[in-house]
């Protein structure tokens, strides 16, 4: 059996020189991988008490909602600005080259629920950060974040100290 870390294609120098993309579309495009990728997440936080599973447009609906689906939880989108059709609340935070906005539906937490934030990548940390935020605002508290790959190199990890991150496979470069 093959392990998880060899569904994902590496491509060199993309999107520009000196930069490794790491392709999580290679694991989903392959049915054992797919199955893995969500299997070891949601062996990792096994032990995690939540209520609520969230996770960011787009890839972390991909694997947040079969992990919501399996133990019976409910899943809650965060969008890009403009994207959810009732009463929202946003949180504008900074990306490498600009700026960017996420919203939830001003309902989609209740406060005191423990809530499971689900992505496939965690680089900087700028759009988790944002998200815990966002989580907070509502009256939620952030039990776990559990992703797919972490870029150890960008310091993700060191941007949410004090919340439990989980990645099922871990990068060191950049």
């Amino acid at each position: 059996m093959k392990k998880l870390e060899e569904y994902v294609k590496s491509i060199p120098d993309f999107p520009e020189k000196g930069i490794i993309f790491r392709d999580v579309t290679s694991v989903l495009q392959d049915a054992e991988g797919l199955h893995l990728a969500i299997d070891t997440m949601e062996d990792m936080i096994k032990d995690l008490e939540y209520d609520v599973v969230a996770g960011p447009e787009s890839r972390g609906f991909i694997f947040g909602t079969p992990i919501a689906y399996n133990n019976r939880k409910p899943f809650v989108l965060i969008r890009k600005q403009g994207k959810l059709p009732r009463e929202t609340v946003s949180i504008s935070y900074d990306l490498e080259y600009g700026q960017s906005v996420i919203e939830m539906h001003k309902d989609s937490i209740k406060p005191g629920q423990r809530v499971l934030i689900v992505d496939d990548l965690i680089a900087t940390g700028g759009t988790t950060e944002a998200m815990i935020k966002l989580i907070e605002s509502l009256g939620g508290q952030v039990v776990g974040i559990v992703v797919l790959m972490e870029l150890a190199g960008l310091c993700g990890r060191e941007r949410i100290k004090g919340y439990r991150l989980e990645s099922a496979i871990c990068y060191p470069g950049k």
